[in-house]
């Protein structure tokens, strides 16, 4: 397996006097053989993940909790799912923390305004 982030290019983002900044990071690649995964919009994707695992802890401890002999493990899938709904809103700070630090950022990228 091989990991590989493509190289930031820099970009003028004044027309007054040319300023290279780096760009948005371009997609994560991981090759498993011949066969490529490309990851785009790494927190987007990052908080659907995250969503998904929030999802299946609440309905397995759910079923779980169904039987009093099973009660105790979907008490505690409970408990993980409340601590992925914690992160959820820690990816979206950590992801505009990031975007703040870039010099010469022009606004709001277009999937800002969304809630992921």
């Amino acid at each position: 397996m091989n990991v590989r982030s493509p190289e930031s290019t820099l970009r003028d983002t004044h027309a007054t006097g040319a300023v290279a900044v780096p760009s948005h990071p371009g997609p994560l690649v991981v090759t498993f053989g011949d066969r490529e995964l490309v990851i785009r919009r790494r927190y987007e994707t990052l908080s659907i993940v995250n969503d998904i695992l929030i999802a299946m802890w609440f309905i397995v401890g759910s079923v779980l909790f169904l039987s009093t002999e099973t009660a105790g493990l979907g008490t505690w899938l409970f408990i993980a799912g409340s601590v992925e709904l914690l992160i959820r809103p820690a990816i979206r700070l950590t992801r505009n923390l990031h975007l703040q630090r870039l010099p010469g950022h022009l606004g709001p990228p277009p999937e800002a305004t969304q809630d992921f």
